[in-house]
């Protein structure tokens, strides 16, 4: 027993060394800032939570105060920011964790730090439904905090930060829900609000849990090139530095690294190959202005300067200076082409536009004696809380229309129009005439009949580009169409045009639901849960509402098939797995209807891999989204009928299933032995000539073994196009056939389409 004391006591006293240790370095950090020596409120603050988190333990093992240190250290020395924000990161945990309230925390450290506290605590906080997303109602609390204080969402955000950090120590599940909804919502956020640096790292990390072989490969084959890199960097800034030096500019060069994730996606957006890529090194020039008032005069002769070096590509010039993007970034980038043949970008920014390129809305605002005083550039950030207020007052129903809808507003990359007075707007890029009429007014919007577009007639669909003269035309004859929504892409107009068809509707919902309540009663049947639920899975609607519309506008009429269906008493799996997995051999209904999918039961164990393989496959579902096939990196989806639905972690669909039903996620494995086989597309593209098909044929057929399942090609002035479906037992077999067919002369391209 005296020995087991020992050793606790040992283990304490190398926790206090650490704890003190982690302390003292964010206070050095604190100390070395341009913010007010405040010492005494921050070490009140770490004191009172350590004494609340005392014995508290993560999974890693280490003690649970040490993640609020690592989130207050973050916002220190990353986001740059003060002593409130450091007391909050400090505290931020404390009321959701433990027996405090807001209360203690505004008696003990004023009511700035208590709201900033209690909006985070909000943010983790709250009892949700089975059914509704608690990520998606965390981040709408998110946004609303936003509004009110933007300290909020910069400490959640360093907080999802040093989470991700130390992803290592929790279950794959739980890897792949907390990746997913990073890469679906706090990277974005990040990028929004200018946090270039924190962005990558949150990118690269989601990427390095989600696939990691080839976060491996890609980070290899970086460092087997970075001498390559090297020299090509060295080489093309010598003549730069020269030119500079004779100028006279106080200036650094630095190198900047494609990141792991974007290099992925890259070569996933365009199917290419590593060796591919071209723009994974880039240059950035920053320069210190010997006046500010001259610091764009100054960019715009530096680019003149290295113009005269190397020859520009004419339509890669971003002019981020005289127009700041909407997260404040400001640079110049200029593409230009080196002695070795090799596009190179270059971007060139003030040491003040490089602040705000790492730390964006955070290097803008400074904190004094609990209040926030803004600086010169906080015009696009209250513009942009001001869209999130508008987002909130309309939200959508479902949490995952509420996703997309920020994710197609806040996180688009913008574009500049004018209006026929020659004002300038900012909208998200690839909107609509109809986004821009919506944008001016609500009632112009739902009354637009076409619009001008630089002097000439467009329809309400037109896609605006940066520079455009927009006039909208209006019909007080016009009403709101529901085709409308297909071709907006604003969260203003989506959201009002829905607004309009939902009162609209409502009426033709009433009407529905009493022509379906007397058809029921007609034939003895009543309108209860199990019955709607049938009725909607008969006619493939997700909701009671839409089926109730449906029938209101006569689209659905009731029938003897619906009676079949409700008198029905056999199991409602239907259609059988083969409906969704294409695999190779003969069907039988009969033997498809009699296949049972497997059901999640009470004491499944979620954080345990389902293994798939050849005798259970058919207990999965495998929906038509993204087509899985052994080899692929997978997850599970418990579905709404404790079903395992399979996708690929890179689905679009499973992207939005992370962020919004994060507990329903499952580690899932392939268990295969190459005795199945899948279908895969490989799309080719080259130069037309003679025996092109006969050279194609011979290697998929002949020199791999694999069987052509179909084959469509078509030629157009000498190039071809053509789509190969073939059958195979993974992944890996579908790679040495696409390295194969691109060896063949005159083939161009080779992509697999997923």
């Amino acid at each position: 027993m005296d020995d087991q004391k020992l050793k606790d006591q040992q283990r304490e006293a190398a926790d206090d060394k650490l704890i003190e240790g982690a302390f003292k370095q964010v206070l050095d950090i604190y100390l070395a800032s341009r913010h007010r020596r405040k010492v005494d409120i921050i070490t009140k603050a770490f004191n009172f939570a350590r004494q609340a988190h005392k014995g508290v333990r993560r999974l890693s093992g280490e003690p649970y105060i040490m993640h609020p240190i690592a989130v207050a250290r973050i916002a220190a020395e990353e986001m740059g920011l003060g002593s409130t924000s450091i007391c909050a990161a400090l505290l931020h945990d404390v009321v959701e964790d433990t027996d405090y309230t807001v209360e203690d925390i505004e008696n003990i450290f004023g009511p700035k730090i208590a709201q900033i506290v209690d909006g985070l605590t909000k943010i983790s906080g709250g009892i949700f439904g089975d059914q509704a997303s608690a990520q998606a109602e965390n981040f709408k609390k998110l946004l609303l905090m936003m509004s009110d204080d933007i300290r909020v969402i910069l400490i959640k955000i360093c907080d999802r930060l040093h989470n991700m950090r130390t992803l290592e120590s929790q279950p794959a599940n739980k890897q792949y829900k907390i990746a997913g909804e990073t890469l679906y919502i706090y990277a974005p956020l990040a990028n929004r609000l200018g946090l270039n640096k924190i962005k990558t790292e949150l990118e690269d990390l989601s990427f390095r849990y989600e696939h990691p072989e080839e976060y491996q490969y890609i980070k290899t084959r970086l460092a087997d090139t970075q001498a390559q890199r090297d020299q090509i960097f060295a080489s093309f800034t010598k003549p730069i530095r020269e030119a500079l030096d004779r100028m006279g500019i106080q200036y650094e060069i630095k190198a900047r690294v494609k990141s792991p994730y974007s290099i992925w996606n890259k070569m996933q957006n365009k199917h290419v190959t590593f060796d591919e890529i071209y723009d994974i090194l880039a240059v950035r020039i920053i320069y210190t202005p010997k006046l500010r008032s001259d610091e764009i005069n100054e960019c715009f002769r530096i680019y003149v300067a290295i113009n005269q070096i190397y020859k520009s590509h004419p339509d890669r010039l971003r002019d981020w200076v005289n127009h700041p993007k909407a997260n404040g970034y400001q640079a110049l980038h200029v593409t230009l082409m080196s002695n070795q043949g090799k596009w190179i970008e270059v971007q060139i920014r003030s040491d003040h536009m490089d602040e705000v390129a790492e730390q964006g809305f955070a290097a803008h605002w400074k904190y004094k004696d609990g209040e926030v005083a803004e600086l010169n550039d906080d015009t696009e950030l209250n513009n942009w809380l001001s869209t999130i207020k508008e987002i909130l007052d309309d939200p959508q129903p479902d949490a995952m229309d509420f996703l997309d809808t920020v994710k197609l507003n806040l996180f688009a990359s913008e574009i500049f129009v004018f209006t026929p007075k020659g004002e300038i707007k900012t909208m998200p890029a690839g909107c609509t005439a109809l986004d821009f009429a919506f944008q001016i007014h609500t009632f112009l919007g739902s009354h637009c009949i076409g619009a001008k577009v630089n002097h000439k007639l467009v329809p309400l669909s037109h896609r605006l580009q940066s520079g455009d003269q927009v006039e909208i035309l209006s019909s007080k004859s016009q009403h709101v169409q529901q085709s409308w929504i297909n071709f907006v892409s604003t969260a203003k107009a989506k959201g009002k045009i829905l607004a309009i068809l939902r009162r609209d509707n409502r009426e033709t919902q009433k009407k529905g639901e009493q022509i379906l309540d007397d058809w029921l009663r007609k034939n003895g049947l009543e309108m209860t849960t199990p019955v709607l639920t049938k009725l909607c899975e008969f006619h493939e609607y997700q909701k009671t509402d839409d089926l109730f519309l449906a029938i209101g506008k006569r689209t659905v009429l009731l029938g003897d098939k619906d009676l079949e269906e409700l008198h029905e008493k056999k199991s409602n799996n239907g259609g059988g797995w083969r409906k969704f997995v294409p695999f190779l051999g003969k069907k039988d209904d009969n033997e498809d209807k009699k296949k049972k999918f497997f059901t999640v039961g009470e004491g499944f164990n979620k954080k345990k891999p389902v293994f798939i393989n050849e005798e259970n496959i058919s207990q999965f579902v495998f929906p038509t989204c993204c087509h899985p096939i052994p080899g692929d990196d997978i997850l599970g989806f418990i579905d709404n009928k404790n079903r395992i639905e399979i996708h690929r972690r890179d689905c679009e669909v499973a992207a939005k299933l992370k962020a919004t039903y994060g507990k329903r996620i499952l580690d899932a494995k392939w268990d295969m032995h190459k005795v199945m086989f899948f279908d895969a597309t490989i799309e080719i593209r080259g130069i037309d000539r003679k025996r092109m098909l006969h050279d194609v044929a011979e290697v998929i057929s002949d020199k791999l073994d694999v069987n052509i399942h179909k084959m469509t090609i078509e030629s157009n002035e000498g190039i071809f196009d053509g789509q190969i479906e073939i059958r195979v037992h993974d992944r890996s077999e579908v790679k040495v056939i696409i390295d194969e067919l691109r060896k063949i002369e005159d083939i161009k391209e080779v992509l697999q389409i997923l």
